[in-house]
């Protein structure tokens, strides 16, 4: 298959969130003077986490995810804070981090050599994502990034993906690839839009899903093989 625009995730498939937010969250949690910082840190990254796919299946609103984060974290603890205040302070730490996964940069670098159209397509926090990536280096490859909040959807919604449609040049769907690490945002999201996928998949993870990759990948490399 010939493809010509490649659709990547950011968060786990290019930008190492784990280490972004690992420093936010130590951060937020010093500057609140916690005392066992890493205590409420394993708590809160698995919560986070649920919530985030929670979002996904529309069990939540991004707003209730986004404000109520930190008041469940500290509720945990015995402790009532305001959750929206926390979430703000913690949008600052985290859009100043722009850690990337090892090879994300070259990879990008060669692609674009090789004429192909790159694009971003992420779920999150507009705030956050346009900071973090501005701290990185690896923007430069963007033609541009379709964040979800100013979308107005979400991946896996087939809303998200008209909108990139309609925000790229004489798009064609048949030449999309969609890049990324989540099966419930983008390797159902690509399925729902008829769009080819890859599943990055470092950890050799089971697929228990519903959704179907067309490619899995564990590196880059396979990625650049794939693409040949």
């Amino acid at each position: 298959m010939s493809y010509k625009f490649l659709l990547f995730d950011l968060d786990h498939t290019l930008l190492d969130f784990d280490a972004a937010e690992d420093v936010a969250l130590t951060e937020l949690l010093a500057e609140a003077r916690v005392d066992d910082i890493e205590a409420y840190k394993d708590f809160y990254i698995p919560m986070n986490k649920a919530l985030w796919d929670d979002l996904a299946l529309k069990k939540i609103s991004k707003k209730d995810l986004v404000n109520t984060r930190f008041s469940r974290l500290f509720a945990h603890f015995g402790q009532e804070v305001d959750g929206k205040a926390f979430a703000y302070r913690y949008q600052d730490f985290l859009s100043q981090q722009g850690q990337t996964l090892p090879g994300a940069t070259d990879l990008l670098a060669e692609l674009a050599e090789q004429n192909y159209q790159i694009f971003g397509a992420t779920n999150g926090v507009a705030k956050i994502q346009k900071g973090r990536l501005a701290n990185s280096d690896i923007a430069q490859h963007f033609e541009h990034i379709f964040i979800s909040d100013e979308v107005g959807a979400q991946k896996p919604d087939t809303a998200f993906y008209q909108a990139v449609a309609s925000g790229i040049t004489a798009f064609d769907q048949k030449q999309a690839l969609m890049v990324g690490d989540s099966l419930i945002a983008d390797i159902q999201g690509g399925n729902n839009a008829g769009i080819d996928t890859v599943w990055y998949n470092p950890a050799s993870k089971e697929n228990s899903s519903s959704a179907i990759p067309t490619y899995t990948i564990k590196n880059y490399q396979e990625l650049k093989a794939l693409l040949k």
